[in-house]
Parts: C-alpha cells; structure tokens; sequence
C-alpha cells in the first residue's frame, strides 16, 4: 500500500490526557449536589453529548448545569473550572511536530465543544498547528457518524488510504477503517509513532 497523504489525529487520548474528575473537583466548592452526582452530570453523559454534537450552546450547556448541580457562579468561572483538565502528552505532540517538519499535512478529528476548545486554544500551542480542525458541535455529529468522517474528507480533499488516522477509541477506529482509511487504535505513543514510520510518513529517529 502507498505510503497515506496526510495524518488525522484524534485529540482526547492521543495528544491530550484528560480527566473529568478534575472539573468536578474543581466545581465542588461551588456546586449544591455531591461530589458523585456533578461528575455523572458532566463526564460523559447524555448532556454533555447533547453539548458535544451541537445540539445545545454554551449558554444553554451552562443552564443546565447549573441549575442541576445548583451552580454558584457565571459563565466565565464556569468555563475555566470546567476545562481546566487537560495534560499534553509530550511525546505524541513531538511526534506530530516530526510530521509537520517533514511536510505531511494533519487534521484534528474531536468529539469535544466549544468550551473545551477555547481553553485548549489558550493554553496548547501545538493545536494551531494543524492544516484543519473537523469538531464534532461544529457539524452537529459525533464519531463515529460516518457525517464527520465525511465532512474530514472533505476538508482535507483527501479520502481511502490516502488518510492515516489515529484514535484511542476502536470504534471510531472501525468507522476509519470502513471508509478506506488506514487506521490504528492508539495504545502508546512509542506504538504510534513506529506505525507512522512504517506506513512511510517519519524517518526512523536517530
């Protein structure tokens, strides 16, 4: 198979760790319910995908939360209590830097929203960095809908083998792979970043 055109990341898992305990924590002091019931509200949740495929703003996202959870605060203490909980995983975004230097165009590929993404825009360089951004509450579609896929196909202009993606969740792998794509469950960075010097697209280091 011919080495793929250009590298579709997944951002949760991949280039960032997460954890949404920590917003919960960090909404504890301000919240009426208990610790338990915030992190069901928000991690994951029936509310968070409403969120997360469009269907609900920000403002209305925030509404909800804090009339569930008996929120003490506006939207602005919100936003930073609630996305603050992110760690960069060095080695995957030094990988990506290896693929920019090398000329190979990226695309990040997220189910994620608008809160997240401006707080990851403020405090991660390496997201400027990449060609496109398919979001799933841009499209109104989450992964694995074959809509996004659709959608990062055509901002990339590129579809089948030509793509290489990587993502922590297999079914969103799956979907990948029935597209044509050449795809891999992301498990470690030391895995992924040898799969991308065998698919041709990094020379090996040293």
């Amino acid at each position: 198979m011919r080495p793929p055109k250009a590298v579709v990341f997944d951002l949760g898992k991949v280039l960032l760790d997460f954890d949404y305990a920590i917003a919960a924590r960090n909404l504890a002091p301000r919240i009426s319910v208990q610790l338990p019931e915030v992190q069901q509200l928000i991690n994951q949740s029936p509310l968070l995908h409403q969120y997360e495929t469009g269907l609900l703003s920000t403002d209305e996202f925030f509404d909800r939360v804090r009339k569930l959870a008996g929120f003490r605060g506006d939207l602005a203490e919100f936003a930073g209590l609630f996305a603050d909980i992110f760690s960069e995983i060095p080695a995957m975004v030094a990988t990506h830097a290896r693929l920019r230097h090398a000329g190979v165009p990226t695309y990040l590929f997220s189910n994620t929203n608008d809160l997240t993404i401006r707080h990851i825009r403020r405090h991660f360089p390496f997201f400027s960095q990449f060609d496109g951004h398919v979001l799933s509450y841009e499209h109104r579609a989450m992964k694995p809908d074959p809509r996004l896929y659709e959608v990062l196909e055509g901002v990339a202009r590129l579809r089948g083998p030509d793509l290489f993606y990587l993502d922590d969740r297999p079914e969103n792998v799956a979907a990948g792979l029935a597209r044509g794509w050449q795809a891999l469950v992301h498990e470690t960075p030391e895995a992924s970043t040898r799969a991308l010097v065998q698919a041709g697209l990094l020379r090996p280091a040293g």
